[in-house]
Parts: C-alpha cells; sequence; structure tokens
C-alpha cells in the first residue's frame, strides 16, 4: 500500500478528526479510503447513467441471447476484479 501526505486547512482537519471521533473509522486513512470508494461508485454511476440515457435516445436494437451473456461475463469480471482490489 502506498502512502500519501495531505494538507489540510484547520477547519477541515477538525472536521476529520471529528469524524474519526465517532467511532465510525479507526483513522483518518480509512475515512479517505472511504470517501474515495463513495467517489468512485459515484462517478461509475453517472457514467451508467450517462450511457443509459445515450442508449435511450439511439436507435433500437433487439439484443440476442450472446449479447446478453456476453455483458453478463463482463460484469463478473468487473465485480471479481473490484473484490480483488478491496
Amino acid at each position: 500500500m502506498q502512502s500519501m501526505n495531505i494538507s489540510l486547512p484547520e477547519p477541515l482537519k477538525q472536521f476529520v478528526d471529528g469524524q474519526i471521533a465517532t467511532g465510525r473509522y479507526s483513522s483518518v486513512s480509512e475515512y479517505v479510503r472511504e470517501l474515495i470508494r463513495e467517489d468512485e461508485k459515484r462517478k461509475a454511476e453517472e457514467k451508467l447513467e450517462s450511457l443509459l440515457l445515450e442508449g435511450l435516445r439511439g436507435d433500437e436494437s433487439e439484443f440476442s441471447r450472446a449479447d446478453w451473456d456476453a455483458i453478463r461475463k463482463q460484469a463478473v469480471a468487473r465485480v471479481r476484479a473490484r473484490k480483488k482490489q478491496s
């Protein structure tokens, strides 16, 4: 695991310390990792929504069983890859 140093103004540092004090997080690192994961998730959801809207605006087409199987296979591979990263 890599280390990073960040600088925060005092009000933000106090906020982060308050989050740690609630007991939900055991360290600043854990809190920051959760924020980053949530940001990744939000960006992925935004991208998915954008692609879905693009698809709705596009021409209609029919998916074959092979198309759905390929989509499912790709989704499973992505989930497994994310689990390995965690």
